[in-house]
C-alpha cells in the first residue's frame, strides 16, 4: 500500500504565448479547470500505475471540493480519510506557454490545515510506502515520517515545492526525489558546493544514506543507491505541457517500488509516465495508465554505469 500525505487542490490552467516577467501582464485565449494538487497527482499516478493507494489530505466545504476529488474517486483512489475543513479547497493559478513550460502560483487553503491524525488510523506495516510532498505544513510531515518509521515502513519525499526540509525530517528518509532545482536549493541549504544534480544526489547517497533520485528533464533521470549509479535518457516524445510531469514520474515510480520491482525497473517506469505527461495538457488528465506506461518502458534502456 502507498500512503500519499500530501496536498488537493484545484488547478485553473491557462494557455499563453509566452511566460510573464515580473509586473508584466499576458493574456490567454480562455482557462480549463482541472483537479491537481502535487499529493493528489500523486496519488493518482501511483494508482493509474497500478497500486493500491490511500490518500490523506484535506479539503474546503466549497464547489471546489468535489471536483478536485472527481478522478480520485473514478479511479479507485481510498479518500476516506480525506478532511473536509473550513478553509477553502486549495487552489493553483498555471499559466502554460508553447514550449511547454509553466509558471504556476499555489493558494493553500484547506491543505494547510492537515494534520496526521487519519495516518494513526490506518494499520502500517512494513512493505507499506508513505509519500510526501512539501505542498502541507512541514511538522506534520514529519509525524507522518514518524508514524511510517515506526511501522518499519518506507518514507519518500518529493522536494516540490523546493525548499530545503528539516535536518528532523531529513533524518526520516529513505528515499528523496528531485529536479534539477530542488537538488541545489537542497545543497545550498547543506552548505554543500556542488551544482550538479548527479554529484548532488551521489552525496546524499553516500554522506546521508538516503537513496537519491535526480529528475533532469528532456535528459532523462540520474539515481544513487548504495553507491552505485543509474542513468537513464528520456525518451523523445512531442512536448505540449510539463505540468505534472514530476507528479507522474513519482507516483509511478512509487508504484513500482511498492509492487517490488528494482531500482533500474522503477526509474524506467517513473520516467516513462513523467514523459507520456508530458505529451497532454493539465494535471491529473496528463497522468498515463499502467498499460501507456509498460509500453514506453519496455523501449527505455539504462546508460552505462560508471
Amino acid at each position: 500500500m502507498i500512503v500519499v500525505f500530501g496536498s488537493i487542490n484545484i488547478d485553473l490552467v491557462t494557455p499563453v504565448e509566452r511566460l510573464p516577467g515580473p509586473g508584466e501582464t499576458v493574456l490567454g485565449p480562455g482557462y480549463a479547470l482541472h483537479p491537481g494538487g502535487k499529493g493528489a497527482n500523486q496519488a493518482l499516478a501511483a494508482r493509474r500505475a497500478g497500486a493500491d493507494v490511500v490518500l490523506i489530505g484535506a479539503t474546503g466545504r466549497d464547489r471546489f471540493a468535489d471536483a478536485a476529488l472527481a478522478l480520485l474517486t473514478a479511479e479507485g483512489v481510498d479518500l476516506d480519510h480525506v478532511a473536509q475543513v473550513d478553509e477553502p479547497t486549495g487552489a493553483a493559478f498555471i499559466a502554460t506557454d508553447r514550449e511547454g513550460a509553466n509558471q504556476i502560483i499555489v493558494a493553500a487553503g484547506a491543505n494547510a490545515a492537515l494534520r496526521p491524525d487519519a495516518l494513526r488510523q490506518l494499520e502500517l506495516a512494513a512493505e507499506d510506502i508513505l509519500l510526501l510532498q512539501r505542498e502541507v505544513p512541514e511538522d506534520a510531515c514529519l509525524e507522518a515520517a514518524r508514524a511510517m518509521k515506526r511501522a518499519g515502513g518506507r518514507v519518500i519525499l518529493n522536494l516540490a515545492p523546493a525548499e530545503a526540509p528539516s535536518p528532523a525530517l531529513l533524518d526520516q528518509l529513505d528515499l528523496l526525489i528531485v529536479n534539477e532545482h530542488e537538488a541545489m536549493v537542497l545543497a545550498q541549504a547543506l552548505g554543500w558546493p556542488e551544482q550538479d544534480p548527479d554529484a548532488i544526489a551521489c552525496r546524499l547517497d553516500g554522506e546521508r544514506r538516503i537513496t537519491t533520485v535526480a529528475t533532469l528533464g528532456g535528459a532523462g533521470v540520474v539515481a544513487w543507491i548504495d553507491g552505485i549509479r543509474h542513468r537513464l535518457p528520456a525518451p523523445d516524445v512531442a512536448v505540449v505541457d510539463t505540468v505534472a510531469a514530476g507528479d507522474s514520474f513519482t507516483g509511478a515510480f512509487a508504484a513500482a517500488l511498492a509492487a517490488g520491482k528494482d531500482m533500474a525497473a522503477a526509474l524506467r517506469d517513473g520516467l516513462a509516465a513523467g514523459s507520456l505527461a508530458c505529451t497532454r495538457r493539465g494535471a491529473q488528465p496528463s497522468i498515463p495508465h499502467a498499460r501507456e506506461i509498460a509500453a514506453l518502458a519496455a523501449g527505455l534502456a539504462e546508460a552505462p554505469r560508471r
